[in-house]
């Protein structure tokens, strides 16, 4: 006997999908981490080893890219491909719903909703700005002093931002999981 699941009962994300999200949530931890250690002064004391805390933030900012080109490259999933696709589309029910803050019971929605979707859109956008700063403030030998400026200016300010988002992601997350039991 078989039985048909619904489509609540049905899997959110596959297995590739939630390897590459842990990757990448644990990659941000650690640099949201040393991060903290290297640049909040109480943090810096109470941590020390300051050039390792530094080299352990350059690598796993040279990771971070890489759960993206295993998913992408190696297992490209059905499901991953269609899930990017969701994420690239915008409807006027979308629009809706972020002119009203979520707020419209008639907007529909899909899998993801408008801010899931500005989420991932931000932070697909900020890990190359974050990579290529990060690289010029790492490396800056053959970088005018200008560019190092700017790099150090635009990669402080953007980890600021991505601490916010990522924190607001997570309670958002942790929000919608309570409700769903």
């Amino acid at each position: 006997m078989t039985t048909s699941l619904s489509a609540d009962a049905a899997p959110r994300f596959d297995a590739v999908e939630k390897a590459l999200h842990w990757a990448n949530a644990a990659l941000f931890f650690v640099l949201l981490a040393t991060a903290a250690a290297l640049f909040v002064d109480p943090i810096s004391t109470w941590v020390g080893r300051r050039a390792l805390v530094r080299d352990v933030h350059v690598l796993a900012g040279l990771l971070l890219p890489v759960p993206w080109l295993l998913a992408f490259g190696v297992a490209r999933t059905p499901a991953l491909l269609a899930d990017v696709r969701r994420l690239d589309r915008w409807t006027a029910d979308d629009r809706r719903w972020l002119r009203s803050l979520g707020r419209d019971p008639y907007a529909a929605v899909d899998k993801f909703n408008p801010g899931q979707k500005l989420n991932a859109a931000m932070v697909a956008g900020a890990v190359p700005v974050m990579l290529g700063t990060g690289v010029i403030m790492r490396w800056f030998e053959p970088f005018p002093l200008d560019w190092r400026r700017g790099a150090t200016f635009v990669h402080d300010w953007l980890a600021v931002v991505l601490f916010f988002l990522i924190v607001g992601h997570v309670a958002l997350a942790t929000r919608s999981l309570v409700r769903r039991r």
